[in-house]
């Protein structure tokens, strides 16, 4: 969809920008250093694995199924840090781990980039009082990972 080819761009070339970077860096920096969620690089890239995941089965659910839509929100009441421990970034090979991310990034930019314009509206019950549309998702996803790309670059300047 024409209307979202920038942020899949943008998507794309981040992670391509960040993807060597992100494979040279010492084992201790990936490892030790921590942000203020007490989260490491190697938790951070994962959640941002979970993250283009949960996206990305949001938003072809609102494009097929009833308006709004009922799915668990995964980061609601810290479950998003189950999701970093159950999968245990923490001791996930860093090479795998980063194209698992590059990957999972590359596929989210092309979903966005079919999204059936007539599903935009569609809404998400992302919590008690919380309505999110399919165009409001897709437009926050690229500040979401812009912001986990930050603390990395906080991370590894630090």
């Amino acid at each position: 969809m024409k209307e979202f080819i920038e942020i899949s761009n943008q998507i794309v070339s981040l992670t391509n920008d960040w993807e060597k970077n992100l494979k040279q860096l010492s084992e201790e920096t990936i490892s030790e250093k921590r942000n203020i969620q007490n989260r490491t690089i190697k938790q951070i890239v994962g959640h941002l694995v979970d993250s283009a995941s949960n996206n990305t089965h949001r938003v072809i659910h609102l494009q097929y199924r009833k308006s709004p839509l009922e799915y668990p929100n995964y980061a609601t009441f810290g479950n998003n840090d189950k999701w970093i421990a159950i999968q245990n970034y923490q001791n996930e090979n860093w090479e795998n781990l980063v194209n698992l991310w590059k990957y999972s990034m590359n596929h989210f930019a092309h979903i966005i980039q079919n999204v059936n314009p007539e599903k935009l509206n569609n809404v998400w019950l992302a919590g008690a009082d919380e309505k999110v549309t399919l165009k409001e998702m897709i437009e926050y996803f690229l500040p979401h990972f812009k912001l986990h790309l930050i603390e990395i670059e906080d991370l590894i300047n630090r």
